[in-house]
């Protein structure tokens, strides 16, 4: 009993000597760039990867000859994007953040006639050019990491060239993201891994094709779709 009486205040002691030994025991590693979210403005840039779904409505529009088409877009293929980073820090928590970049990527089309089972493909290419804004809502900084929550819009214009096919895609269209995320702190810089979500509000389908008015057989594919929106799921890496 007595060695446990001494072992007990010398731990006392050296605690109340040495409160250091308190953060060490809470938090063992060193924190990476202590000061870094204390600066006013953030720069940076990113890479990422993303896949888009374009979701068609149906008006069961039936030609002369009687076809009825059905069209889907049965696969994702995978895109990716580059942007830039300028993010104003409000206060501990929250920051505005503008990501300018391009966004490269394709939606594969397909068309099946109900009656006969005739089918139509087209590979539809997007370049866009994108301007996010965004309000960061970021938690405690725990060790080196930081959780954080997105939301915000996102304004695009497809800069690709347009073909006269089937379907034509307008030229502008505007998102609401939602995302989440973490900052790593790391000796040199922060990498920040993000998860975000973009739903297009704006119908992109070109219905008045003027270019196809004395064609008829690719103008029924777009007289079968009432409207034509985007979502994505994008995935990104910042380095700031």
């Amino acid at each position: 009993m007595r060695k446990l009486v001494y072992i007990t205040a010398l731990l006392c002691a050296l605690l109340a000597g040495t409160p250091g030994a308190v953060a060490r025991t809470f938090n063992d590693k060193v924190l990476n760039r202590p000061y870094a979210d204390m600066r006013r403005w953030h720069l940076g840039f990113s890479v990422g990867a993303y896949v888009g779904d374009l979701a068609l409505t149906h008006n069961g529009f039936v030609t002369e000859s009687g076809e009825q088409w059905r069209i889907e877009q049965p696969g994702y293929q995978p895109g990716f994007c580059v942007n830039g980073l300028f993010d104003l820090r409000l206060n501990n928590y929250f920051s505005v953040r503008t990501s300018p970049g391009m966004y490269f990527g394709s939606f594969d089309i397909h068309m099946r006639e109900l009656g006969t089972g005739a089918t139509e493909r087209q590979n539809i290419k997007s370049v866009y050019v994108v301007l996010p804004i965004e309000v960061k809502y970021a938690a405690m900084r725990w060790r080196n990491a930081r959780p954080y929550l997105t939301g915000g819009f996102m304004p695009a214009f497809d800069v690709g060239k347009k073909r006269s096919d089937f379907l034509q895609l307008k030229s502008t269209n505007i998102f609401l993201t939602c995302g989440f995320g973490f900052d790593f702190y790391l000796p040199y810089f922060k990498l920040i891994a993000e998860a975000k979500f973009a739903f297009g509000l704006s119908d992109i389908l070109q219905h008045d094709r003027p270019d196809l008015a004395d064609n008829p057989d690719k103008f029924k594919f777009t007289q079968s779709i009432s409207r034509a929106s985007t979502k994505m799921v994008i995935l990104t890496f910042y380095f700031e």
